[in-house]
């Protein structure tokens, strides 16, 4: 009972801190958060509880912004995602759990990389940059949580502000974790478990939303990067640590 107990708080700390970063910058729940969920959980319920979760938070974030959805960007991005969604969630089904956690291991790594460098890709420019941005994302999305960091290099090449990218980033946010949630069904947690869950995620939302406007912006994206790393690399050494 003691380590089950043990469990469920680790689970509500990694949920809380996720929800935090996410509500103080409109994404970051699945850097942050899944990485730890797959040690925590496994890789298939670490998954479909972030998609689950990350979600829900974006549902409640856009009631306040949602007059600034771009939604003629927005929907071949979305369109995208809901194509190549059931691709990654065969693919997640069907690799070892080693491979998989290798995996997510590199695609977290990599997305930090590419989003802490701004870069810019001039071929995710237009209507063909969102079609290629939501596929990526889908396939990542459903296969290991993290679709964020293409629909946020699309925007970085957009030119989109702040102001713009948060918004657009919970339309996004709910539809692709809608998708991934259909695919790959909902996590098979225990009542106290979910409802630790839920909690944590309340308690993150009001944290974020308390913080936000005393929180440098810049210091928050060092926070979500330099945490997100760390559980990136850490799920890639345990996966393959398994392959070996």
């Amino acid at each position: 009972m003691a380590s089950a107990g043990a469990a469920e708080l680790l689970l509500g700390g990694i949920v809380m801190l996720g929800a935090s970063v996410q509500w103080l910058t409109g994404m970051g729940f699945a850097l942050i958060a899944v990485p730890a969920l797959v040690l925590v959980l496994g890789t298939t319920q670490g998954v479909v509880l972030a998609n689950c979760v990350a979600g829900a938070i974006s549902v409640v974030g856009l009631t306040a912004g949602w007059r600034q959805v771009r939604i003629g960007a927005m929907v071949p991005l979305v369109i995208a995602a809901g194509c190549t969604v059931p691709a990654g969630s065969w693919v997640a089904a069907r690799l070892p759990e080693p491979v998989l956690l290798a995996g997510i291991g590199i695609l977290v790594t990599l997305a930090v990389a590419f989003v802490m460098g701004g870069v810019r890709i001039p071929a995710l420019a237009g209507t063909r940059g969102a079609v290629a941005a939501g596929a990526v994302g889908g396939f990542m999305n459903s296969a290991a949580g993290v679709g964020g960091p293409p629909y946020s290099l699309y925007a970085v090449n957009a030119g989109w502000s702040v102001r713009e990218f948060v918004p657009n980033a919970q339309f996004y946010g709910i539809l692709v974790n809608v998708f991934s949630v259909a695919a790959n069904g909902v996590p098979r947690l225990s009542g106290p478990a979910w409802s630790v869950a839920v909690a944590a995620m309340v308690a993150g939302a009001l944290v974020g939303r308390a913080l936000a406007p005393r929180v440098p912006e810049e210091w928050v994206r060092r926070l979500i990067f330099a945490l997100a790393l760390t559980g990136g690399l850490s799920v890639l050494v345990k996966g393959v640590q398994g392959m070996l």
